[in-house]
């Protein structure tokens, strides 16, 4: 192709303004559809410029692999259902470090006699660095990707000394990277720069499997950021400014992120990486013995509670995503409003699976952005709404985060449902959240439990209504 030196970092300058559009533009629920349309022109501009002045040979190879990755990108993007985006999510962040581990490894046989002294050594590092990073997202969304998925149970694997372990791997890993400096400068390096991707995806599955289920949310975001700086080391490999400062907003956003989650949670991320928070056996004596009686409650009194109240809020959690009820939900929330219901929705931080699962469910169901609201913006209001539900939420409406200092998620804010006149909670069962601990909230006076499939029993609130 013909080469442009003046477009072509124009091109990349106007991506590069698209991207951090888009950010922003993803950052509030009111602009997310325009900020995808920023990503999208950007990575489309980003493309265009780099095939038509960048590819100088195999341009039938590349025109292969495009169809073949857009035909397979188009098939998941219309078999994959909403419930299922956080699995997919981790799973196209393995390809993100497939392919630094590739590239660098192409970069290593290609370009390793162009460069001599000082930056032969710069090189170097950025290759092994590229892999590293590559092989440690790959392992570890593919296991993140077993848990959100159900294939991989949820319970941490604590292996003993496990620590040392992950130290063990990390000294070997930094080794190995000398040795491949060494060797490299000499004309070799080829032996240790294959041992290192195995210690690499050895703590990128060790790392992962040690996390629990309620800490899932985190590690969608860690690995988003992983993701980010695997792609910025192959910019490092290829010599491209737009690779490079791409990856490092999509790795910069991602630990933002990470940071908001545990926040969110009342951990540090430190202490999410050691693992060993949540369990998926969401048996009851998981959480301890149960504090006393739940008052059951059928579809037509809920309906009637709804019918006669004036504020009414709804917090759904991840349950409303399996049972896929956010249909249903936007449907009882029009019947309601046209009678002059304050309806309100209540979002924590973690709810789901990962970052905004909640808001991408509503959204999908044309819920009202207006109504929608995160926990810092309504939790005061508890006192004033008439009627909360609850839709398969559990860890985020536990009372114990605030009441019970020795509770594992004491600390933790929450959406204090409680304080409401009326909390109806649908569950399917007793079963604990992914903390494993028991929820006070269920055998509280104003509290009634409404049983079965989410979108069965709201299927007989909105006829009820």
């Amino acid at each position: 192709m013909s080469q442009s030196p003046s477009l072509l970092p124009m091109a990349y300058i106007l991506a590069t303004i698209l991207f951090i559009l888009a950010l922003g533009g993803l950052s509030n629920q009111e602009t997310a559809r325009r900020g995808n349309w920023y990503g999208i022109i950007g990575m489309a501009i980003a493309f265009l410029a780099t095939v038509l002045w960048e590819v100088r040979a195999n341009t039938l190879e590349l025109g292969a692999a495009l169809v073949l990755g857009g035909a397979i990108g188009l098939v998941a993007a219309r078999r994959v259902q909403m419930t299922q985006m956080p699995e997919l999510v981790a799973i196209l962040h393995s390809l993100v470090g497939l392919a630094a581990v590739a590239v660098g490894y192409a970069n290593f046989l290609g370009h390793g006699g162009d460069y001599a002294g000082a930056m032969k050594t710069i090189h170097d590092v950025e290759t092994y660095v590229g892999v590293l990073i590559g092989a440690v997202t790959l392992s570890g969304s593919v296991v993140a990707f077993g848990k959100l998925s159900g294939r991989i149970g949820g319970t941490p694997l604590m292996l003993p000394a496990r620590h040392w372990l992950n130290l063990a791997l990390l000294l070997g890993a930094i080794g190995f990277g000398v040795a491949f400096v060494e060797q490299s400068a000499a004309g070799g390096g080829m032996q240790p720069l294959l041992i290192m991707p195995v210690i690499a995806l050895l703590f990128g599955v060790h790392m992962v499997m040690a996390i629990g289920g309620a800490d899932m949310p985190v590690v969608v975001s860690m690995l988003n950021s992983y993701s980010g700086w695997a792609a910025s080391a192959i910019g490092f490999m290829l010599g491209n400014d737009l690779l490079i400062v791409t990856g490092a907003l999509v790795g910069s956003s991602g630990a933002i992120l990470s940071y908001i989650m545990c926040r969110a949670m009342n951990r540090k991320f430190l202490a999410v990486i050691a693992g060993g928070f949540g369990t998926a056996s969401g048996s009851s004596a998981a959480g301890g013995e149960a504090q006393g009686e739940v008052v059951p409650i059928d579809a037509e009194d809920t309906a009637a509670l709804l019918d006669s109240a004036k504020e009414v809020m709804i917090i759904p959690g991840y349950g409303m995503a399996v049972a896929q009820a956010q249909h249903v939900v936007q449907e009882i929330t029009r019947k309601l409003r046209d009678k002059g219901v304050n309806v309100r929705f209540g979002i924590h931080p973690v709810a789901g699976r990962m970052p905004g699962h909640m808001n991408v469910l509503l959204a999908e169901a044309k819920v009202p952005y207006d109504i929608v609201f995160e926990m810092e913006e309504i939790n005061d209001d508890f006192p004033d709404v008439d009627v909360s539900v609850v839709i398969g939420a559990n860890d985020i409406v536990n009372p114990s985060a605030l009441e019970e200092p020795d509770s594992p998620i004491a600390g933790m804010p929450v959406l204090e449902c409680w304080r409401s006149k009326t909390t109806i909670v649908l569950k399917r069962s007793m079963a604990t959240g992914y903390a494993g601990v028991q929820n006070p909230l269920f055998f509280k006076d104003n509290t009634r439990m409404l049983f079965g499939d989410a979108k069965d029993t709201l299927d007989a609130v909105l006829k009820a209504l």
